[in-house]
């Protein structure tokens, strides 16, 4: 079978949850949001590889206001998990955060645990001010005693895909997010 028939079966195998034009409209709107908080004041948005990639490209766009873009590896998510496993950072590769602006950009805001961990990461390379941005929190698991300050959606205990999230690597490219029928 061709490459457009197996992206047929997975993106049927998805329910959508959230669909492109709701996720354009609120990344408009964090973006018109930033722009605001962030007058005058050097920013850095940085981006949690790899499942912020779509939300972070698109975010940038919309932040009316000059700001640089870095990347942060994060991974608790193995092959197949659907449970998180041991974190694993990769900040080797950061551009200089002291006395910048930092907003932490990632997919989905979880347990917390990981959010938490990058924050004490990045508290170490001396931003002036260090914030997150979330696409989506699931706001009943949340573990920590940290929220995100910006997030576009509040979503229920569900595995979701696509927008950049991913089950195995696949689903990253779907334009909505969704639930993998199996995982509901």
């Amino acid at each position: 079978m061709g490459d457009a028939s197996r992206a047929d079966r997975q993106s049927d195998a998805v329910r959508p949850m959230i669909a492109a034009d709701k996720i354009a409209e609120a990344v408009r709107g964090l973006g018109r949001q930033i722009t605001s908080d962030y007058v005058d004041r050097p920013l850095t948005l940085l981006g949690v590889l790899s499942g912020s990639i779509m939300f972070v490209s698109d975010l940038m766009r919309q932040i009316e206001l000059p700001h640089q873009l870095g990347l942060i590896q994060a991974s608790s998510y193995r092959g197949t998990a659907t449970e998180p496993d041991e974190l694993s950072i990769n900040d080797e590769f950061l551009p200089n955060l002291a006395d910048r602006h930092v907003v932490l950009v990632d997919d989905i805001f979880d347990t917390g645990n990981t959010m938490l961990r990058l924050m004490h990461t990045l508290e170490r390379h001396h931003p002036a001010s260090l914030k997150s941005a979330v696409l989506l929190w699931k706001k009943d698991r949340t573990r920590v005693e940290l929220t995100p300050d910006y997030h576009c959606f509040e979503i229920p205990d569900a595995f979701v895909v696509g927008y950049g999230l991913d089950y195995n690597d696949e689903y990253r490219y779907l334009p909505y997010v969704g639930v993998v029928q199996t995982h509901e």
